[in-house]
């Protein structure tokens, strides 16, 4: 008896969820699309900076690897 009376709760439960919930985000999902992606140079110089950064530190370890070596 109390099982029947749970599953029949659940079930009003979903239906109340798929009426009620459902339907508001199938909505909220149709709204107006971005606006496309602009450059105004800052990732460029920002990509520059990156660059630049990774070459000072491969010759800096390069360096450093050389001295090493020949320290001995």
């Amino acid at each position: 008896m109390a099982v029947s009376r749970v599953c029949v709760v659940a079930v009003f439960a979903a239906l109340v969820f798929s009426v009620i919930v459902l339907p508001a985000s199938i909505q909220a999902q149709s709204s107006a699309p971005a606006p496309g992606p602009t450059s105004d140079g800052t990732s460029i110089d920002q990509g520059i900076a990156y660059v630049l950064m990774l070459v000072a530190l491969v010759l800096t370890y390069l360096i450093h690897a050389a001295d090493f070596c020949f320290s001995f």
